[in-house]
């Protein structure tokens, strides 16, 4: 179990995520948010499928990206954030659900780098499928804040 070093950790990721237009774009959610584990929810739309009528490898690997992202992000300290510097996806299986279900967690934390792990499930008519998996190397960054894309 990772211990966060900010008790507003929740908080502080959930506004991060609401921070990002790229999320929003594409409808996604963030209803878990947990030291060392995140969800991102993507219910199934037209307009994210690809030319078979799949969820696109392409919107599988960001909302893996950000749930492992965030992942780490429970865990550092309030005035840091992260980025992401590698991550390797397999895609397993078709992303064919009424929604995807992308799990982060965190496997090593690091001072400066943090391994995390981030799993795509699509679920259709209850039943999870395994689609994607992924690595990732986060890194930590202090001194630079956020963007209020609202603003």
């Amino acid at each position: 179990m990772h211990k966060p070093h900010d008790p507003d950790f929740a908080a502080r990721v959930r506004t991060s995520f609401g921070r990002q237009p790229a999320m929003a774009l594409i409808g996604a959610t963030l209803p878990v948010v947990e030291a060392g584990h995140t969800e991102i929810h993507l219910p199934r739309r037209a307009d994210l499928l690809q030319q078979h009528g799949y969820i696109h490898g392409g919107v599988v690997g960001m909302i893996a990206d950000s749930a492992a992202g965030y992942a780490a992000a429970t865990l550092t300290a309030a005035e840091a954030s992260v980025l992401t510097v590698e991550y390797k996806i397999n895609l397993l299986a078709p992303a064919d659900g009424q929604l995807l279900i992308a799990e982060g967690s965190v496997l090593r934390y690091g001072r400066t780098l943090i391994i995390t792990r981030g799993e795509v499930f699509a679920v259709q008519d209850g039943y999870k499928t395994l689609c994607a998996v992924m690595q990732q190397t986060i890194m930590t960054v202090h001194g630079k804040k956020e963007i209020n894309h609202k603003e």
